[in-house]
């Protein structure tokens, strides 16, 4: 088991990683301040996927990280 949580912990740091890395630039500057640029401009559906799924892959490295920082796994 601690195995497979160290290859999953891995994996998905990686991933994150290269999700992160595919997300479009937001520069808003100033006008990001209070969503003050999102007036204009709407997120695109693929953007929206795209947030989706990096904060579910986040959410298994962070699992993975407690699990295996406080032991809880053997």
């Amino acid at each position: 088991m601690l195995k497979f949580l160290w290859i999953v912990m891995v994996l998905s740091a990686i991933l994150v990683i290269t999700l992160v890395l595919m997300h479009s630039p937001k520069g808003d500057g100033i006008a990001g301040i209070g969503n003050a640029a999102q007036m204009f401009t709407s997120q695109k559906s693929a953007e929206k996927g795209l947030n989706k799924l990096t904060g579910i892959v986040a959410l298994i490295f962070v699992v993975c990280v407690f699990l295996l920082g406080f032991g809880i796994v053997h």
